[in-house]
């Protein structure tokens, strides 16, 4: 392709019609291969300076050329046209429509109508595109009308536009009206039809429509299907997408690459991974959709390890395909793999977008580590997420789950616009902390700015409520959502209140929620009684409540564990074998517990008893040191939460071994001296650990912070946040 080597000779001012006429043909060439936007804007001071400005048709080659480089350029230039014919507007229009900024094509409309240009049937097709892209419903609406008016609604085209904007706006009733109107639909208006009610979740009259379409004079193709499958895949509807599958076969319809790619597509979104898998290695080649389709289908099941082979197999990964392994890490439990491959697409020349970094936030908020979190805000304010409201809201949530109050305070404060979730948020950043002070007063903050709570702000200031023991505060706010705000209670909230009662060791009321309540218990609802009676030491009802529990989830590894703790607390052996066989015969088992701390941008793991580090035969000479000094002050190992038939020996080593003891000890060894150690946890602290880490607080003068499957715990001077209440 030619390229703008040097600047254009300068035109003479007074050219005759023969240079004119050499001039624009000189123009009109140079436009052609014209590649950036300082190149186009200096021809047009050229065609200024040659007194072509009013030659409409360079004119708008020079705006479609520009559309691609900055739309709001080719704007400005279209509004210098002097009175543009209908047929010029309209391929502006089109172009528009197809553009990343669509909304622009009505912006255009509106000055062709104060302007008095004519608009034709062929000007309301891409107006109507651009209000289907921006769910414009009242813009859409407004251009009907003009339709009506100008004698174009019954034109097959506008009558086909119409159908799209009022689908994809929600209003499928009103496109099917308009889809009956038609004396005349050929295979797009069908596929258009089909697609709306596809996206409108409509199965049940996709499937009528297409028995009437089999019906109908029109040729079925295979972008009908692949339409109906792409939306079956979008909506999880398997058992659609199998018969629509088997009409494929049954009719000896063509498998083309697209359609092929299209079933992989659905059966992958519907989680039927054998079946998209079988599909997927027949296909060659593979292209990055149907490649990423799987990736994705994969990582929604959990399964990285399969999405990531696909992931390493292909040859071009686009930002789709790089968002949808990181997802995949970072809601699969392996935040770190998700911040690697995060650092890997950036080296690849990859940008992310506002879903890509929402996925890196999350992850990194799930890590718990704090230098990466500060790492990542930095990032997001040197590039253009920095204003985005999502963004910012997910900021306070990484920075509340990295140990962070003070961080995520600051994010809220410098937030020029704030939504309800930005209010919900850092009240559950408080509530996570233990600072329900501060959430509630939060809270009242928020209804004095005249920010209504939603359900999720309830369900956070219900969890400050109960992981405080503000117990009278818990009932007035569940009785002021329920009767000022009429929000009806959902699972969560009646957790919460279960939690508030159990935890405050008011039993009989936790269980009158549970019997009371106006939903079905779940597993959730059980397992904050089952819980509280564990905490509290009310066998009876804590063996209901896991019976209860298992019957609605007979795998829950929690409940079982729970019973063969009451069990063994009543050294009840034999039923403590049982309850293990079953487990074993199930394949059950009780879920790891696990602790890292992050130390100079680098997090350490350890497991229960971990001998696996490289360093751990200094971290257990530290845990002896650490030991022997908490001894002088007063610490005894408490192994009555140790529930095997060991020695009082054998309890005393599994409790020293606790993998957030080992976490501390290696921070005490490698951190600054006086600087703060910061723990996750995947499991609730027990007892011992949770005195070890105040009394080792205030012995080694450090700040430590652990964050625990429920909440976090600041530890100084030998004394927690939660004041023992946990």
């Amino acid at each position: 392709m030619a390229t703008i080597t040097q600047p254009i000779s300068p035109f003479p001012f007074h050219p005759t019609p023969t240079t004119l006429h050499h001039h624009y043909t000189q123009l009109s060439t140079v436009l052609t291969y014209a590649t950036s936007l300082s190149h186009l804007k200096q021809i047009h001071a050229q065609i200024i300076r040659s007194h072509l400005d009013r030659s409409n048709s360079l004119l708008l080659k020079l705006v479609l050329s520009s559309s691609t480089s900055s739309l709001d350029y080719a704007v400005s230039v279209f509004k210098t046209m002097y009175k543009p014919e209908a047929h010029l507007c309209n391929k502006f229009l089109r172009e528009l429509s197809r553009s990343d900024e669509p909304e622009k094509t009505l912006l255009v409309y509106e000055n062709m109508r104060r302007e008095g240009l004519v608009v034709d049937r062929f000007s309301i097709p891409p107006l109507l595109k651009a209000a289907s892209r921006v769910l414009g419903l009242s813009e859409g609406m407004e251009i009907h009308g003009l339709a009506s008016r100008l004698g174009f609604d019954s034109d097959p085209f506008v009558q086909t536009a119409l159908i799209g904007m009022y689908a994809a706006c929600g209003q499928i009733q009103e496109a099917r009206l308009m889809f009956d109107k038609m004396s005349y639909r050929d295979v797009v208006t069908w596929d258009i039809m089909i697609d709306g009610y596809c996206q409108n979740n409509c199965f049940a009259e996709v499937l009528l429509l297409f028995e009437e379409m089999k019906r109908s004079t029109v040729e079925l193709d295979g972008r009908i299907f692949s339409t109906i499958l792409s939306a079956c895949g979008r909506a999880g509807n398997l058992d659609f997408g199998r018969v629509i599958h088997e009409f494929i076969v049954e009719n000896n319809i063509g498998l083309d690459s697209h359609l092929e790619s299209a079933l992989v597509t659905m059966y992958a979104g519907c989680g039927s991974m054998d079946v998209a898998q079988s599909l997927y290695n027949r296909l060659s080649p593979k292209n990055v959709v149907v490649s990423t389709a799987m990736v994705s289908g994969y990582s929604k099941l959990g399964q990285v390890e399969a999405a990531r082979l696909i992931f390493n197999e292909m040859d071009k990964k686009d930002l789709v395909c790089w968002s949808a392994m990181i997802s995949g890490y970072a809601e699969s439990d392996q935040p770190q793999e998700a911040l690697k491959l995060f650092n890997e697409m950036q080296v690849s020349g990859i940008k992310p977008d506002q879903v890509n970094m929402l996925s890196v936030i999350s992850a990194c908020a799930n890590l718990g580590a704090l230098d990466q979190a500060k790492w990542i805000h930095m990032f997001v304010d040197k590039t253009a997420f920095g204003e985005a409201l999502p963004i910012n809201n997910a900021l306070i949530d990484m920075y509340a789950k990295c140990g962070s109050l003070q961080g995520a305070r600051e994010v809220f404060s410098r937030m020029r616009r704030r939504n309800v979730i930005s209010w919900t948020s850092l009240i559950s950043a408080f509530a996570m902390h233990g600072d329900a002070d501060s959430a509630l007063q939060l809270f009242d903050q928020m209804k004095t700015e005249d920010i209504e709570p939603n359900w999720v702000t309830f369900v956070g200031v219900l969890y400050a409520c109960s992981h405080a023991g503000l117990v009278k505060e818990g009932r007035k706010i569940f009785a002021s959502m329920v009767n000022e705000y009429n929000i009806s209670p959902k699972h969560e909230h009646y957790g919460c209140m279960v939690d508030l009662y159990g935890r405050a060791n008011l039993l009989r009321e936790a269980l009158e929620v549970v019997e009371t309540m106006h939903l079905a218990p779940n597993i959730v609802i059980w397992g904050s009684l089952m819980a509280a009676c564990r905490i509290h030491g009310e066998l009876e009802l804590g063996e209901f409540a896991a019976k209860q529990l298992l019957e609605l989830d007979p795998d829950h590894d929690g409940a079982h564990v729970l019973l063969s703790n009451i069990y063994a607390r009543e050294r009840r052996w034999d039923n403590v074998g049982e309850v293990r066989t079953l487990m074993k015969d199930r394949g059950i088992s009780k879920e790891r517990g696990y602790s890292r701390v992050e130390l100079k941008n680098e997090i350490h793991e350890f497991l229960m008893a971990d001998k696996n580090h490289q360093e751990a035969e200094k971290i257990y000479w530290k845990l002896d040191e650490v030991v022997s000094k908490l001894k002088l002050v007063g610490y005894a190992p408490n192994t009555w939460g140790v529930l095997i038939d060991l020695n009082e020996e054998e309890k005393r080593e599994v409790v020293l071994w606790h993998s957030e003891k080992l976490a501390l000890c290696y921070g005490l060894i490698k951190a600054e001296r006086g600087s703060c150690i910061r723990i996750i946890k995947n499991l609730r602290i027990c007892e011992d650990c949770h005195n070890f880490m105040k009394l080792a607080s205030k012995v080694y003068e450090r700040e430590i912070v652990v964050r625990d499957r429920t909440r976090f715990h600041h530890y100084r001077d030998g004394v927690c946040s939660c004041k023992d209440y946990w």
